[in-house]
């Protein structure tokens, strides 16, 4: 979770424990979780720590317009490839929902053998938009770990 609030105890934090259920739910391991600050050094620091121990990292908040809001460019300054697809999907579910979802500025992206995906601060938009694009991940996640052959993903000729 990336807020400022949370990070010092001022709020309790309702998204982060909202995806841990959504992930357990379908089978999948939980292999951490932190609250940082909005601040971009800091999110930088942890998401290279984040990415160098995990097939998937998920951050939630600071996608939004505010000053303070900085996770989409802390976690392109990491990544070594976009993956715009992912978001553009995350943004395509919430405008059914909502039209501030239009205003997330959420990005996926791979370091290494990571993948990164920014979910929005809210509980019930962080679960709508990992929800929208969680079908997709177990593909994602084989790829970068290099266990789909290149001839299973290549088009048909």
């Amino acid at each position: 979770m990336v807020s400022d609030r949370a990070a010092r105890g001022v709020r309790p934090d309702a998204t982060g424990p909202a995806l841990r259920e959504f992930v357990a739910k379908r089978g999948a391991s939980d292999a951490g979780f932190e609250v940082v600050e909005d601040e971009k050094e800091q999110l930088i620091c942890a998401l290279m720590g984040w990415c160098s121990r995990a097939d998937l990292v998920l951050t939630a908040g600071g996608t939004g317009l505010a000053a303070r809001d900085v996770t989409p460019e802390a976690t392109a300054m990491v990544a070594e490839r976009l993956v715009p697809g992912l978001a553009e999907a995350m943004r395509a579910a919430g405008l059914r929902s909502t039209p501030h979802a239009a205003l997330s500025r959420g990005v996926a992206g791979v370091r290494g053998r990571a993948l990164m995906i920014n979910l929005p601060g809210s509980p019930v938009g962080a679960v709508e938009s990992l929800a929208a694009i969680w079908e997709a991940l177990p593909h994602a996640v084989a790829l970068l770990r290099g266990s789909v052959a290149d001839e299973e993903h290549a088009p048909q000729r």
